[in-house]
């Protein structure tokens, strides 16, 4: 491997821990010794959640094309995914709030441990109900788990400004250090102990199983609105109210989903693009650095979100306009430096440019998911959140299934432009989501919560 990888992820190294370090008192969050208990029982069990997922990611299509299946049918099985997410994946979430957030997270834990089990099979059509499992599993992963941490949170009386730490945290180590340590893992298992690329799932299937116990014996039941004889129709109309009715919430999923969007399409393009000729790249070295420049990210949100005289609102706006000029770099790069690259070469320097921009593009996610779900715990109502977060995924997974039939009838070029359109389109409603919070507030749902919780958020 050559010095330049070693020597870009080490500089990031080194910014990581010059950020951390670097912190001061008002940078830090002062909280009790019960928030940390709460806070590192749900971090335990987020990070295994995450492992139990991360696990899965670099051996899924390597594992369909060991049993035979060509790209047109890897395609369809991953569009299966996303496709269960978005229609299976909203009913499953709606019943969490009804029927409970625990129990949503146990089904998310069940769900993904058939999914894991379902790889053993060459078979095509287990594949697909495996396929299936996992795209319900993921609706769970990303609402069930953030709703009971929310709901729990205020119910046991702690500060709302608390809710960022655990955010923070969450994506530093969930989405970061979970993230590198499972890629090395599963790349063991798989490749250095020749077990195979089934393992990895067994791995996250016994991980998914150690969590589900630590959430049964740790965790309470919180419920959004549990009205008796109020049926899933109820439920998808009341979030669709909200949505409909409250400009924030109407506006938070339209960003969420252009940036998730953006997101996604950059994940399915970034070895295209810094291998063209197909040079010789290290995938999972690559991989380790981007999650490095995430955790990067997570540590600086926390930092921006415990100062009371910084909005969230306000820095995200910066944020998604340098994600828009990080992906629109490939196009820019691109007409002035011309690839001088061959087939099993090394990267060439317009490469290296790419990936030193597609770093920085994975600091902003690291920005923007503790950010965003700062954002949700203030302006999504409790009584339909899980409803609502997987409404605000139903566009991404519209999305990205369209983007995936259709991979290879656009150019690389078109995407990447049309991603970065995008973000700055983001960036234009996180502008209009600030002026509609500066409006004077009558009925406003977070401030009826704060009068009525003893959670006061602080330095507000």
């Amino acid at each position: 491997m050559e010095n330049f990888y070693i020597a870009l992820f080490l500089a990031f190294l080194f910014f990581l821990g010059a950020v951390e370090l670097g912190k001061t008192n008002k940078d830090r969050i002062v909280t009790s010794e019960v928030f940390s208990a709460f806070k590192n029982n749900y971090l335990l069990v987020y990070c295994l959640m995450m492992a139990g997922d991360w696990l899965q990611g670099p051996y899924v299509y390597y594992l369909y094309t060991q049993y035979g299946f060509n790209k047109g049918d890897i395609g369809r099985l991953f569009i299966a995914g996303f496709g269960s997410s978005m229609i299976f994946g909203t009913c499953v979430g709606s019943l969490g709030d009804k029927y409970g957030r625990k129990r949503a997270s146990i089904t998310y834990c069940i769900t993904y441990i058939l999914s894991c089990m379902t790889k053993h099979s060459p078979e095509y059509k287990v594949l697909m109900v495996g396929r299936i499992l996992g795209g319900i599993a993921t609706s769970l992963l990303f609402s069930a788990f953030e709703s009971w941490l929310v709901a729990e949170h205020f119910k046991r009386g702690f500060e709302a400004q608390w809710l960022s730490l655990t955010f923070s945290k969450a994506v530093f180590l969930g989405n970061g250090l979970v993230a590198i340590l499972s890629g090395l893992g599963a790349n063991l298992l798989a490749d250095t102990l020749s077990l195979g690329p089934v393992s990895p799932f067994d791995a996250a299937a016994c991980i998914l199983a150690i969590g589900m116990a630590v959430i049964i014996y740790t965790w309470s039941e919180n419920y959004g609105d549990s009205s008796e004889g109020k049926g899933l129709l109820t439920q998808f109309k009341a979030a669709a109210s909200a949505i409909t009715s409250d400009e924030k919430i109407a506006l938070l999923g339209a960003i969420q989903s252009l940036f998730e969007g953006s997101m996604y399409t950059f994940v399915f393009l970034w070895t295209p693009a810094l291998s063209p000729n197909d040079e010789d790249i290290p995938h999972g070295f690559i991989f380790a650095t981007f999650m490095l420049s995430s955790m990067i990210g997570s540590s600086l949100a926390s930092r921006l979100m415990a100062r009371s005289s910084i909005r969230v609102e306000s820095y995200l706006q910066v944020v998604f306009l340098v994600s828009a000029a990080m992906l629109f770099s490939p196009v820019a790069i691109n007409l002035f430096m011309k690839s001088s690259g061959h087939k099993g070469g090394s990267l060439t320097p317009t490469g290296r440019l790419l990936l030193l921009a597609f770093c920085i593009f994975e600091t902003c996610v690291g920005i923007f998911w503790p950010s965003i779900m700062k954002l949700r715990s203030q302006y999504v109502p409790e009584e339909s959140r899980s409803t609502i977060l997987n409404f605000f995924r139903i566009p991404v997974n519209i999305f990205v299934c369209v983007i995936l039939y259709n991979v290879n009838a656009f150019p690389m070029s078109v995407m990447f432009t049309m991603c970065g359109i995008f973000l700055v389109l983001a960036a234009v409603l996180q502008k209009r989501l600030m002026m509609a919070t500066e409006k004077p507030k009558t009925s406003d749902w977070s401030s009826d919560r704060a009068v009525d919780s003893e959670a006061e958020p602080l330095n507000m």
